[in-house]
């Protein structure tokens, strides 16, 4: 079993983040968002893009959570999350999730979303966005899109999610 060490990206990772989306997906869109996130300065918060590596230093996985918001209130939309083909379902995306996970919490963030697989996101906590009131902007199956609260004891707005324009929808 590998042990994934998770942490914020730094500006030397950038490329290697960038070959992880490349090699995750089929097209460039994902690497293309990532990029165009990461300079947009009403999306991007320092500290909540997490990498994994392998105990020799090599970068495996990807989790990105940047700002959207639900009716005017902020929230962070998780996307994309990315591990490389040789390395999936070894637990290196789980650990870059849980890693953004906790850096937003510890940021004093409440409201996660992601538009994933119904099978694979619960295991962090997500839950349908519509039981609290939380639609996206398109169509899209009730159980692929989720939300998350990080803190039980504060309100979670309710609406329509307004995300950010490198996302183009």
């Amino acid at each position: 079993m590998t042990i994934w060490t998770a942490r914020p990206e730094t500006t030397s990772d950038i490329a290697a983040i960038r070959d992880i989306n490349l090699a995750a997906f089929p097209t460039s869109g994902e690497a293309d968002i990532v990029d165009a996130l990461r300079a947009d300065p009403k999306a991007w918060i320092n500290g909540l893009s997490m990498v994994t590596e392998g105990s020799d230093g090599t970068l495996t996985g990807h989790a990105l959570l940047t700002r959207c918001h639900v009716d005017g209130a902020p929230a962070l939309a998780l996307a994309p999350c990315a591990v490389r083909p040789s390395a999936q379902r070894t637990g290196a995306g789980s650990a870059a999730i849980r890693a953004a996970l906790d850096a937003a919490r510890s940021l004093g963030e409440n409201l996660v979303l992601v538009l994933g697989h119904p099978e694979y996101y619960p295991r962090f906590g997500f839950t349908p966005a519509s039981r609290f009131g939380i639609r996206a902007p398109f169509d899209v199956p009730d159980e692929a899109m989720m939300a998350m609260a990080l803190d039980d004891t504060r309100p979670v707005p309710t609406g329509t999610i307004r995300y950010p324009a490198a996302f183009g929808v």
